[in-house]
């Protein structure tokens, strides 16, 4: 047994910023090579769902049940690669010709936050956020002329994401469906980051993947 004390050196935390973006799109149900999303300025995470309810019997608050929970992000960025036209309902007509209100695309999503400490900055660490199954929705696109003042116009999607089961490599459930898992480089071994890193941006024999969640359980059971 220790007393409890806080703000200890080394323990003061705290998270910053939002690189290292991954569009995976989706093909036939499943993600397909990653191609990176330079120009990101924001992706804010929404979940919603989690409501608790009371349930009553013999006169007394009998239990609490709660409603499921449903994770949704919005992404905001200066530009978006070629890829992703799909996802917002862009098809292309020819090379630079593009026709617009056309079916959505599914498609994964991968980013990175930076942890900090007050020893160490924002080095100390970082997470990364792997997204399965997103569904973008339509963004407004604002044009005005330019005068003393330029603004670069930004895009935002609000996106919905489906849950994904969560087994392991025999197909076991090991937890409920969820749309994302989140890797702390701090709390995980370097071995088996760098092993899922190799995946999700690839390697110069192999191409960027989104992992599966049983893929990412593999690397972390292994010895």
């Amino acid at each position: 047994m220790a007393k409890l004390v806080w703000d200890q050196p080394g323990e003061k935390l705290w998270e910053t910023g939002v690189d290292r973006a991954v569009l995976f799109p989706m093909t036939n149900g499943s993600h397909g090579e990653g191609v990176a999303w330079s120009g990101i300025t924001a992706i804010n995470e929404s979940p919603s769902g989690a409501e608790p309810s009371k349930i009553y019997a013999d006169n007394i608050v009998y239990g609490v049940v709660m409603s499921p929970e449903e994770d949704a992000i919005t992404i905001e960025a200066f530009t978006y690669p070629d890829e992703f036209c799909p996802c917002i309902g862009e098809s292309e007509l020819g090379v630079g010709v593009t026709v617009k209100q056309q079916n959505h695309a599914h498609f994964g999503l991968a980013y990175r936050t930076l942890i900090g400490n007050d020893e160490d900055g924002s080095k100390h660490g970082y997470k990364l956020h792997l997204f399965y199954d997103c569904v973008a929705g339509s963004s407004e696109d604002s044009n005005s002329t330019i005068n003393d003042s330029p603004e670069q116009k930004t895009f935002s999607w609000s996106v919905t994401t489906i849950p994904v089961p969560i087994t392991n490599t025999d197909g076991e459930v090991i937890a409920d469906p969820a749309s994302s898992i989140v890797i702390d480089s701090t709390k995980v071994t370097s071995a088996k980051l760098q092993a899922i890193e190799d995946l999700l941006y690839g390697t110069a024999s192999a191409s960027s993947s989104l992992p599966s969640p049983a893929a990412i359980k593999a690397i972390l059971d292994a010895s």
